[in-house]
C-alpha cells in the first residue's frame, strides 16, 4: 500500500467536518470548575434537554463557550466548540460571538473559515494528498510541524474530464462530489491546453449578480458562506471568482513555470461574517454591493544555483524534492515579495500547501490545483 495515498477506508469523520450535535453536558464537566459549579442553580424539572440547556442564564453560557474555546486551541479538541454551536440557536448565537476568524487566530473551527483570509502573521500550514488512481486532492490543516503528520482533513478535489476541458469540483465531503450537494464548494476550470484556469465559487453573490448555473430552467436556493448559518445551506451556483494563467515558453528557454493570477477581494469583516466574498464587476451590475480591490498575484523569481546546477527557492524547509510544480507566489505590487502561497513537493503523492492572508483556503487550495498535470507549452 502507498503511505502517501489517503485512507479511503478511515472514518467518515476524517473526512468530513463534525456533526454539529452532542450532549453537553460531559463537555460542561471537562472544562468547567468547581467554582462556576457552584454558582448554578438546581435546574428546574425540563422535559427536553435542549430546552434545559437553552434556559442557562447569559453570563454562564458565555463562560461555558469562552473556557471550551480557550481549552481547544487545535483540532481533534475544537469538535468541542462545534460542539456547542450545535446545541441550540441560543448556543449558535453566543459560540459565534466568542469564536474569532481565522485572521485574527489562524484557527479553523467552522467550514465558513475556509473562504476566510488566512493568518495575517504566519503562513497556516497544510499539505495536498494525491491519489492519481481516484484523481481526487485531499486538503488536510496540518497539526503539527512534521510533513507526514495526519493533520485535519479540510476539503476534497476530483478531477474530471469536460469535453476538451478539465474540471476540478472541490467539496467538503470525498463521499459527496455533486455539484448540487450540501458539501459543494467551487470549482476550477481549465481550457483545452491546461494552461489557463478559472475558478468558481459556490457562494451566492450580491443582488444584481448572475451565476453560471450547471442546469438550466430550474429554481435554486443559493447560499452565503459567512452568512449567519454555521453550515452552509445546498447550493448549484458558480460564480467566477478568479483567474489563473501559466506563460507560454514556445522557445523552451530552461526556467520554472511562470504563473499570474488575479483573485476579486472584498473587505474584510469580523466574526462569523464572510471575509472572502468575491464577486467579479459587482460594483458594475450592482452599485450598492461592497467589493474589495483585485489581487494580482505572480511567481516569486527563483535564482539559478550554479553549484546544483538548478533553480532554486527558499521553503524553509516545507519542500524536500525538486519539481517543477513548485512555486511561491508573491503579490504583483510588494516590493519586499513576501510570499503569500507556497506549493511544493516532499514525497510522491505529498505537497505542502502555505498560505496566509489576504488568500483563504478554498482560493489557494483552487491555485495549488492547477500545478498538477503536464503542461508542454510552458516547459
Amino acid at each position: 500500500m502507498n503511505p502517501s495515498a489517503p485512507d479511503r477506508r478511515g472514518s467518515r469523520a476524517r473526512r468530513r467536518w463534525p456533526s454539529l450535535s452532542g450532549m453537553m453536558s460531559a463537555l460542561a464537566s471537562d472544562h468547567l470548575d468547581g467554582k462556576i459549579e457552584a454558582e448554578v442553580a438546581p435546574a428546574p424539572e425540563v422535559d427536553d434537554q435542549s430546552d434545559r440547556w437553552s434556559s442557562l442564564l447569559p453570563e454562564l453560557l458565555g463562560e461555558i463557550v469562552r473556557r471550551v474555546e480557550a481549552g481547544c486551541d487545535r483540532w481533534p479538541q475544537r469538535r468541542d466548540v462545534v460542539s456547542c454551536a450545535g446545541v441550540c440557536k441560543r448556543w449558535r448565537q453566543v459560540t459565534k460571538s466568542v469564536v474569532r476568524n481565522p485572521i485574527e487566530c489562524g484557527k479553523f473551527t467552522f467550514p465558513s473559515s475556509l473562504k476566510q483570509p488566512g493568518s495575517k502573521d504566519t503562513m497556516t500550514q497544510c499539505f495536498i494528498k494525491r491519489d492519481k488512481k481516484e484523481s481526487m486532492y485531499y486538503l488536510y490543516l496540518g497539526l503539527t510541524h512534521s510533513l507526514m503528520d495526519f493533520g485535519k482533513f479540510l476539503m476534497v478535489a476530483k478531477r474530471y474530464r469536460r469535453g476538451a476541458n478539465k474540471e476540478y469540483i472541490i467539496s467538503l465531503d470525498a463521499e459527496d462530489m455533486s455539484q448540487g450537494g450540501y458539501s459543494y464548494l467551487g470549482k476550477l476550470r481549465s481550457d483545452f491546453f491546461g494552461i489557463n484556469f478559472k475558478i468558481y465559487d459556490s457562494q451566492s453573490p450580491e443582488d444584481g449578480l448572475q451565476s453560471l448555473s450547471t442546469r438550466s430552467g430550474s429554481h435554486f436556493s443559493y447560499r452565503r458562506f459567512g452568512s449567519k448559518r454555521i453550515s452552509p445551506n445546498p447550493s448549484v451556483g458558480n460564480f467566477e471568482v478568479g483567474q489563473i494563467s501559466y506563460k507560454f515558453n514556445l522557445l523552451k528557454s530552461r526556467g520554472p513555470r511562470r504563473i499570474h493570477s488575479t483573485l476579486q477581494t472584498s473587505p474584510q469583516t469580523s466574526g462569523e461574517e464572510s471575509t472572502n466574498q468575491l464577486k467579479p464587476e459587482a460594483s458594475k451590475l450592482n452599485p450598492n454591493s461592497v467589493v474589495g480591490p483585485k489581487l494580482v498575484l505572480k511567481n516569486k523569481a527563483p535564482r539559478w544555483h550554479e553549484h546544483l546546477q538548478c533553480w532554486c527557492l527558499n521553503f524553509h524547509g516545507r519542500v524536500t524534492v525538486a519539481s517543477v510544480k513548485n512555486f511561491q507566489l508573491v503579490s504583483a505590487t510588494d516590493q519586499e515579495e513576501t510570499v503569500l502561497l507556497q506549493f511544493g513537493k516532499v514525497g510522491d503523492d505529498i505537497f505542502t500547501m502555505d498560505y496566509k492572508e489576504p488568500l483563504s483556503a478554498f482560493q489557494a487550495f483552487a491555485i495549488c490545483l492547477t500545478s498538477f498535470g503536464t503542461k508542454l507549452a510552458c516547459e
